[in-house]
């Protein structure tokens, strides 16, 4: 799969781009045969004043035929942030088959 990957006020190294690669392969195969329109990918500094330190935010949308599935998940860690999009990434591409090959 094709993603397009921007980071916003960080430096998007080769293992943020790797790991967010990687995680978004392996929910690729929850997907079958369903195809993949754009994917697009976001990483960076949550905005806004944090008393707690830096929060690091991750964002994917997926757009499927009829959907678009957008989720946004925020850590302090961003290999965190990503695992978690991943995550509700899968639950919402399992939802989506059900109900697209339900009817």
């Amino acid at each position: 799969m094709k993603i397009d990957i921007k980071a916003t006020k960080i430096e998007l190294s080769k293992e943020i781009r790797g790991y967010l690669q990687k995680k978004l392969d392996r929910s690729e195969k929850f997907l079958g045969r369903v195809p993949v329109i754009n994917c697009h990918a976001e990483v960076g500094l949550a905005v806004g004043g944090q008393k707690r330190g830096k929060i690091y935010r991750a964002e994917v949308n997926l757009d499927l035929p009829g959907k678009l599935l957008r989720v946004e998940r925020e850590s302090e860690d961003i290999f965190k942030a990503i695992d978690k999009v991943k995550d509700h990434l899968d639950l919402l591409i399992k939802k989506y088959k059900e109900k697209k090959y339900k009817k």
